[in-house]
């Protein structure tokens, strides 16, 4: 255990967050063994997110990787990341050894908790930066789909990768599914029908 004074403790792990309608709610609101609701769910992502933290930190001591890790919640999910010059080879080819941190990073807070946990790990922006590119590809294909009048398909994409299209595709008043078995599920984006 380290000797940390409570005060230090306190500010390295505060959280800002914002309910739904907008207003900040922050860590230090939160009372230890609070029931569930906005402050007792907040009070377990914020966990969620500090076991995760030393479980990456731990890998990027094996790996010999300088980088610093942010925490935040987002709706209702901690979300983890690891910025610094030489992380981006955490990533891999599409995100792929990025989805693999995910997974055991969220296997070591289940292991930690008791509780399933829907945590998402960024590495390096990679995750910000595909969202971009997903919501133009679900923008054009939907606009695709509507001039034509015929549904397109696209490349095979991770259940993150599809979500981000879906969200895109239902904003341009296209409606979309995800078809196939993984790894090789892919979205169809289907115009809409005319009344």
């Amino acid at each position: 255990m380290n000797s940390t004074p409570d005060s230090e403790i306190e500010d390295a792990t505060e959280v800002e967050v914002t309910d739904a309608e907008g207003a900040e709610i922050e860590s230090d609101d939160v009372a230890e063994g609070a029931p569930k609701g906005k402050a007792g769910r907040l009070a377990e992502l914020e966990a969620e997110g500090d076991v995760a933290a030393d479980y990456l930190e731990g890998l990027l001591d094996i790996a010999d990787l300088d980088g610093d890790i942010d925490m935040d919640v987002e709706g209702d999910r901690a979300m983890v990341s690891i910025v610094g010059e030489d992380v981006h080879s955490l990533v891999g080819a599409k995100g792929v050894v990025l989805e693999a941190l995910q997974e055991l990073t969220r296997l070591a807070v289940t292991r930690e908790t008791g509780d399933r946990t829907r945590l998402m790990l960024d590495i390096g922006g990679f995750r910000a930066e595909r969202r971009n590119e997903l919501t133009e590809i679900g923008t054009k294909a939907a606009q695709d789909a509507m001039k034509s009048g015929e549904s397109v398909s696209l490349s095979p994409m991770s259940a993150f990768e599809r979500k981000v299209v879906h969200d895109a595709v239902a904003v341009q008043g296209c409606s979309s599914e995800s078809e196939g078995e993984e790894p090789r599920r892919y979205v169809v984006v289907i115009p809409p029908t005319s009344a």
